[in-house]
């Protein structure tokens, strides 16, 4: 054999050796590669990235067969992990929503910056509402119109204006028992379905919460006394390691009903929320659509333990005289609360008196009187506070408000 032929020979081996060793190379670095690449897609399902992100990381593999390399396939991993960081956040659910909101609010409450884990539980202490720590305290917030009537307005983003827009730390949730009420042809399961709604939201915004048994047409409380029993049982029992609810246990009695009956009725509706709760605050209305907190002192309900009694006025009807009765009863030693009011005439409607509303304000903060104003709905009337033509529940700006609606977010916003 020459030596031309042997050196051509061993050229060709050579060849054959290097070209094995590239092709073995290459599949190696093909499966390594491919295999990352399944690793990658199945992170991402399992992450719920969604049809597009599998889309992007079938792209992302063909390009790492093509490469056949231990450093673009490193790349490659890095690029299927941008995806899904890019994917992840879009992924939304209406119940994913509501866990945010809830967690949110427990975030809030744990800063400290709500009015419930600033001021914890409420209780009574001679005339005046004092919080955990013993320091006067003043509620001061909304009622809601009639559950039946305006139920779309119980509902978190609403509430949470009102805490953070209005600077609000109460709701009233207005429980008819006539008018086609709760004791009177309503659904009671649906309302006291909104009753949990309404609770539930305060609670996640560290709100405060007032079940009002809405008397009003059935002007003497016992005319559905054993219902209220029932109800306040129920509420009671369900709410009592609430620290935020407080019961209103008779809204305005009316049409010549005496203090002894509505006293009578209040000791019963006591003792039924009291099996339950020793220490809610307890609300009870007075005579003459909740007016007459003067005549308290001669004969207070039976347990007067976390109890204070309802002051309700409209400023263009109510003036001094009733002004009076609120100093009259509060040097007797009655505490008094107005967990109703607005500042048109007592019909809602009619017009306004900003001199008398000047001056009933005044006779609250002189006096830390706690208040809730009437109503929130967009009702055709001067005493709603969102304005008839805005058919938003939450959020609404200045002058998305009615009259009366400013005022009383201007008072809010000003005091403490």
């Amino acid at each position: 054999m020459d030596k031309n032929y042997k050196k051509t020979l061993l050229i060709i081996l050579i060849t054959f050796v290097l070209t094995s060793l590239y092709f073995v190379t290459a599949i190696v670095c093909y499966h390594s590669g491919k295999k990352a690449g399944r690793q990658s897609v199945s992170n991402v399902t399992d992450t719920g990235a969604g049809q597009q992100t599998l889309s992007d990381v079938t792209t992302v593999t063909t390009e790492t067969t093509a490469d056949i390399s231990t450093a673009n396939t490193s790349k490659v991993t890095n690029e299927i992990t941008t995806i899904q960081d890019e994917h992840q956040p879009k992924i939304t659910s209406k119940e994913n929503n509501e866990e945010t909101k809830a967690s949110g609010a427990v975030e809030e409450e744990s800063q400290g910056i709500t009015p419930l884990i600033t001021h914890g539980k409420l209780h009574v202490n001679g005339i005046d509402l004092v919080d955990e720590n013993n320091q006067i305290f003043q509620l001061k917030g909304v009622s809601t119109h009639g559950l039946q009537w305006y139920p779309e307005y119980i509902n978190y983003d609403s509430f949470k204006t009102l805490r953070d827009d209005w600077h609000a730390n109460v709701i009233r949730l207005a429980m008819y028992t006539g008018e086609g009420g709760y004791m009177t042809g309503s659904n009671q399961a649906e309302l006291e379905a909104k009753i949990d709604e309404g609770v539930s939201y305060c609670t996640q915004l560290g709100m405060y919460c007032i079940i009002d048994w809405h008397i009003l047409s059935d002007g003497n409380p016992n005319q559905y006394k054993e219902g209220a029993k029932d109800f306040f049982r129920k509420m009671s029992e369900k709410y009592k390691g609430h620290k935020n609810i407080l019961y209103e246990i008779c809204n305005e009695p009316n049409g010549g009903v005496s203090w002894s009956e509505v006293k009578s009725y209040a000791d019963e509706i006591i003792s039924a929320i009291r099996s339950n709760d020793n220490d809610a605050i307890i609300i009870v209305g007075t005579p003459s659509w909740s007016q007459d907190v003067d005549v308290v002192a001669e004969n207070p309900v039976t347990n007067p333990h976390n109890v204070m009694y309802s002051l309700h006025f409209y400023a263009a009807t109510h003036k001094e005289s009733l002004r009076n009765k609120v100093i009259t009863a509060r040097n007797n030693q009655t505490p008094v609360i107005i967990s109703e009011f607005s500042i048109c005439e007592a019909s809602g409607n009619g017009s306004i008196d900003y001199d008398s509303a000047t001056q009933w304000s005044d006779l609250i903060d002189n006096n830390n009187l706690s208040y809730i104003g009437w109503n929130l709905s967009n009702k055709d009337e001067l005493s709603a506070l969102i304005a008839s033509d805005c058919s938003k529940t939450s959020g609404w700006s200045i002058n998305e408000l009615s009259e009366t609606g400013k005022w009383l977010h201007e008072k809010m916003t000003k005091a403490n």
